[in-house]
């Protein structure tokens, strides 16, 4: 006999030849009455005008998906695991069949406080940015009609799901939702990671058996979170492989961090000036050109013309900085603020143009380096039936130890140096960057 759990229509409807909408690639997500009632209120239908990936299309022309498909395939992942996971006696005793559908729920609404361009200027750590959790939050106020259709729909109080989504309270039962939506293998990453890869026409995060991996889940050895089968170890070390590639050659490809890095010192200089709130509730496009019409005449706006403007003019890269090769300007300027970034740039200028002879304005020239936040480590238990005995995947396989620790960060994100054309070309014949760079970065820490 099947528990309650598997009744759930959204999970027959995975065997169902009806009621779908594909997504790619060739995936056939159950839609029922339910879930159309959420994707088609005004909240989730913003997230068709946001792209996933924002300014990656500038360097990769098929990334234009959107959250909305994304979040599509989170929700099908979301209903995969519960199908894998149903059959589990002691994920049974823990999860009922509202708590399934709260998860389902969150997983359609996971991105749903996420703004145009909302990585790159959450990555900011500006002071009086309020973070997409808060927007989330007010998509699902009392009165909105995405909170009227989860009690009369689907009999769930909205603060259930952002319980899930942002952590209110304690559990293991919660504990466990939340690893599934986010966590080492967690529903999110299975579909970016595909997602993002096929529209970017790169195979790096494909080349993991995900089928493999969603049928090898069970829950840890404390009952609070997702594991692995011994089964599945092979397909965790390829997804972990994949992410690693995808960040070093897709996610932090230079020419994609020089277009973020001229994005973000520009919204920096703007923001200031902007009603946030209001900003982050309009389209991709209707941002785009707020922006360009509020840097008009400014310092910044030769960056967002660069960037979306008729012709493209992506700074190029004049140095770079990693913890193996320079480990001494790669600590002092990476996780900084980026007010210290933005500082130093200042300070960097003003020594070019005093010991070079150049005419470099602040703005000529931007300084990425990774954020304050490190990415999620990959740690997760993996089961020995014949032991019965659960081990770290970091301890029985070298290749996650190499990558999926905090290492990750450093090898992969790196210090860059980024100017205009003409600039960087004059940048290229000063031997002596990396000095001037170091007296710029002790003139920044002293004021």
């Amino acid at each position: 006999m099947k528990h309650p759990l598997l009744e759930i229509p959204e999970l027959v409807g995975l065997d169902a030849g009806s009621g779908l909408i594909r997504i790619p690639t060739e995936q056939d997500v159950p839609i029922t009455r339910r879930v159309k009632a959420i994707i088609d209120t005004a909240e989730f239908r913003r997230l068709a005008t946001i792209t996933q990936l924002g300014l990656v299309n500038r360097v990769y022309p098929g990334a234009m998906h959107t959250r909305f498909e994304h979040a599509l395939g989170v929700f099908h992942n979301a209903l995969r695991y519960l199908w894998q996971l149903g059959r589990d006696e002691r994920f049974c005793a823990l999860v009922d069949s509202h708590s399934a559908e709260v998860l389902m729920v969150a997983a359609l609404l996971h991105d749903l406080g996420h703004w145009p361009f909302c990585h790159p200027i959450e990555d900011m750590l500006l002071s009086d940015l309020p973070p997409h959790e808060d927007f989330a939050a007010e998509f699902l106020a009392e009165g909105s009609e995405l909170a009227t259709v989860l009690r009369e729909v689907w009999n769930i109080d909205p603060e259930e799901v952002l319980d899930v989504l942002v952590a209110r309270t304690d559990s293991p039962r919660l504990r466990l939702l939340r690893s599934i939506l986010s966590g080492p293998i967690d529903i999110d990453k299975m579909d970016y990671l595909e997602r993002d890869s096929l529209h970017v026409g790169v195979p790096y995060g494909r080349n993991f058996d995900k089928s493999r991996l969603i049928q090898s889940l069970l829950l840890n050895e404390a009952g609070d979170g997702l594991a692995i089968s011994f089964k599945g170890k092979a397909a965790a070390e390829l997804m972990v492989f994949a992410r690693y590639i995808m960040f070093s050659e897709v996610y932090w490809h230079h020419t994609v961090r020089s277009a973020t890095s001229m994005f973000a010192r520009a919204f920096y200089d703007l923001h200031r000036d902007l009603d946030l709130k209001q900003i982050f509730r309009k389209s991709e496009a209707d941002t785009i050109h707020l922006l360009q019409d509020k840097a008009t005449g400014l310092p910044c706006e030769k960056l967002l013309d660069g960037i979306f403007g008729p012709q493209r003019r992506i700074y190029k890269r004049v140095a770079e900085f990693s913890l193996y090769q320079s480990p001494e300007l790669y600590e002092q300027l990476a996780r900084r603020p980026f007010d210290f970034l933005v500082r130093c740039t200042e300070h960097l200028a003003a020594i070019l143009n005093e010991a070079a002879g150049l005419s470099v304005s602040a703005t000529d020239m931007i300084i990425d380096a990774p954020p304050p936040h490190r990415e999620v480590e990959f740690n997760i238990e993996i089961y020995f039936p014949k032991e019965d005995v659960y081990r770290p995947l970091s301890q029985v396989s070298p290749v996650v130890a190499s990558l999926a620790k905090t290492q990750f960060d450093d090898y992969v994100k790196r210090v860059r140096l980024f100017a205009d054309r003409e600039v960087a070309i004059k940048l290229a014949e000063i031997p002596d960057l990396p000095e001037h760079l170091q007296t710029a970065l002790d003139r920044s820490t002293k004021t």
